[in-house]
């Protein structure tokens, strides 16, 4: 045991963590928590399910308090307290309490840096006004509930489609009001690749939201009999009884930046595979921390709550001596919009390219479970790899039941170092209520490795949108699919007359062969290329086609 104090600036997810660590490794360590809000530990993913309703006990939200923090780890909670500066050199941090105004000097032998993220606030005219939130906290969640309780037929605007964004929109229409979603890029959920944010896209107009791509919000103005008057580039200003502000979030770097500590390019603490920061008594957690990306190895910002939490121990463990080491955040995050789920991990398609990293990508339409056993819902999975040595980069999910189940396979077998032939022999779990003999996630891999083994030549909307002149389009679907949409150019021989009709299809061109969702693709060109024929399947079919037009 040891005789030090260690001082947290933050609570939630990494300074809650890691004050609760600290204390299990060492009961003579005097611990301090400063918190500027009410709550130490909350759960701030749960604040709009609050708001909506489906949480209906406010105090369900409150994780743990200042007076259990203190029975059941002697620790010491200043709540309502602000940390204004910190002396590297006298090892002390100025602190506020916010209720007396009174400030005073806190010693520490050990510093822990967790402000978490705060919400972008852009320089949109009216943001300030009664009736224009953020949410952050219990208090923000607190002030929006409120008027939404008074006004459960109002009319709301939601500005942002990001995950604060999305749920508050199946929130606030849980409670009925009326919602207008804008979001200025011209997808939601930013992180997702198009074609997948095609699926939310869906779902969002089905469930009554007005939701606006590629248009941003020019200014709040208070008036009207809503409270708010909404700038979106109309002929004339829309009336709004409540705005939330939810464009994202940036580190709350301030107080590392103004103690001389090294920031990232994106605001972000740096710190070392043990959190700790330049400094060798000061460690720094969460949102406000610069993460090396799993996939990429390049630094990222990556806000999200069970990196936190584990970087909280692992600081913890680096304060009192042992061993122990961040190893990179692949991004695997989940989002539910009313019945339907999207849920990811590693690299989007459009961030590898970024990044300059060559990947190939495979589609599939799959149902959760069992086809033949009732309730089985589709889900549409995008699989992203190296072309060359298979290594999984990323993968996105979007459906009901089972997104969640497939992802988090992905996401372990990502950071294992999988690669997509590894995926045909997972051995998951099976009985027709659960899945089917054939995962997605192995289905994934033969489709992959198929393409890596070079059983099939993949193309994908791009290329069917704009055939070349040596290019022609086949569907094996049946008549009656193809009568009711088809790719503009694409001639019809159905999968099953193929063989008997090869004579109608020309040699000297490359055919480009779409079904529903991509099988009968495949099996049409094992046929096609091994009687001289060269073609390639549209991965993922028809249906992934209209995703992206």
């Amino acid at each position: 045991m040891t005789s030090k104090t260690l001082l947290i600036i933050g609570g939630v997810a990494g300074g809650a963590s890691a004050a609760a660590r600290a204390r299990r490794l060492d009961e003579g360590l005097k611990i301090i928590l400063v918190e500027r809000g009410e709550a130490i530990s909350f759960a701030n993913c749960g604040l709009p399910y609050h708001i909506g309703g489906e949480i209906e006990d406010r105090d369900d939200l409150i994780i743990q308090t200042p007076q259990r923090m203190k029975r059941r780890f002697n620790i010491d909670v200043l709540i309502r307290t602000e940390a204004l500066s910190i002396d590297r050199q006298a090892k002390a941090v100025r602190l506020r309490d916010l209720a007396s105004g009174q400030e005073r000097e806190q010693a520490y032998d050990l510093l822990l840096l967790s402000p978490g993220a705060e919400p972008l606030r852009p320089p949109i005219p009216g943001l300030e006004l009664p009736g224009a939130f953020t949410l952050r906290n219990l208090a923000d969640m607190d002030r929006i509930k409120a008027l939404v309780d008074a006004k459960p037929q109002g009319r709301a605007l939601v500005i942002g489609g990001g995950y604060i964004g999305l749920e508050m929109a199946e929130a606030l229409r849980l409670r009925g009001m009326q919602v207008a979603l804008v979001e200025a890029a011209p997808q939601v959920m930013g992180p997702a690749d198009p074609e997948m944010a095609f699926w939310l896209h869906e779902v969002l107009r089905e469930q009554g939201v007005d939701l606006r791509l590629s248009c941003a919000l020019k200014g709040l103005a208070p008036g009207g009999a809503s409270g708010l008057l909404a700038d979106l580039g109309g002929a004339k200003p829309e009336p709004f009884d409540l705005a939330l502000a939810a464009i994202g979030v940036k580190p709350e770097s301030k107080l590392a930046r103004e103690a001389g500590l090294r920031l990232g390019r994106r605001g972000g603490i740096v710190v070392d595979a043990s959190m700790r920061t330049e400094d060798p008594s000061i460690w720094a957690v969460g949102d406000a921390v610069e993460v090396v990306d799993l996939v990429s190895g390049k630094p990222a910002q990556i806000p999200l709550a069970g990196p936190a939490n584990r970087q909280g121990r692992i600081a913890a463990d680096s304060m009192l001596g042992r061993a122990s080491a961040y190893k990179g955040t692949q991004g695997t995050a989940i989002c539910k919009l009313f019945d339907t789920a999207i849920a990811m991990t590693g690299l989007s398609e459009k961030a590898l390219k970024d990044a300059g990293i060559a990947c190939e990508k495979v589609y599939l339409h799959p149902a959760h479970h069992a086809g033949y056993y009732p309730g089985a819902e589709p889900m549409h999975l995008k699989l992203l790899f190296d072309p060359q040595s298979g290594r999984i980069l990323g993968a996105q999910a979007v459906g009901g039941a089972g997104v969640d189940k497939r992802i988090d396979v992905l996401a372990v077998a990502l950071r294992a170092g999988l690669t997509v032939r590894d995926l045909q022999d997972l051995e998951l779990s099976y009985a027709p209520p659960f899945g089917s003999a054939k995962d997605p996630v192995n289905f994934a891999g033969f489709l992959a490795g198929n393409a890596l083994d070079g059983d099939v030549a993949l193309c994908h909307s791009g290329d069917v949108s704009a055939p070349k002149v040596d290019q022609l389009l086949l569907d094996v679907r049946t008549p009656a699919e193809f009568k009711e949409g088809a790719i503009p150019g694409a001639i019809n021989i159905p999968v099953d007359d193929l063989r008997r009709r090869l004579a109608e299809l020309p040699k000297d061109k490359e055919l480009l062969v779409n079904c529903q969702v991509g099988l009968r693709g495949y099996l049409a060109c094992r046929i096609l290329s091994q009687n001289g024929f060269r073609c390639r399947n549209l991965s993922g079919g028809y249906l992934t086609y209209l995703s992206t037009v």
